[in-house]
């Protein structure tokens, strides 16, 4: 599976978390072929973060940790989904996912379009 992965310029693909018994999305992170990797042996989320240019893994410091159920590559090779059981809260803040409500951004959908 790591063959179809395209990774960017920086060598890193966005990995959405997805809550496998809910389906909810928890969090977006990055992933390069070593976390990837990591992640796929040891049934943990690792990721390597951009600001502190480090592998980390979920749940090291918070006690939160990812536990991976399954993980797909999308059509085009660059974005994976994980899919997995969360233990407390996915995001930094200690909420549950990092896309809380009332984040959301209004759209304008055009009379045209709305019966589509």
């Amino acid at each position: 599976m790591i063959e179809r992965v395209k990774f960017d310029g920086q060598g890193l693909v966005p990995a959405i978390i997805q809550e496998e018994a809910t389906g909810e999305v928890l969090m977006l992170g990055y992933m390069n072929d070593l976390a990837l990797e990591r992640t796929l042996i040891t049934g943990r989320v690792w990721f390597w973060s951009r600001s502190r240019q480090e592998y980390w893994r979920k749940g090291d410091t918070s006690g939160a940790i990812q536990l991976v159920k399954s993980v797909a590559v999308d059509c085009d090779g660059d974005t994976l989904l994980v899919r997995v059981h969360q233990r407390g809260a996915a995001c930094h803040t200690g909420e549950r996912t990092c896309f809380l409500a009332g984040g959301e951004l209004p759209v304008a959908i055009p009379d045209h379009i709305e019966g589509l």
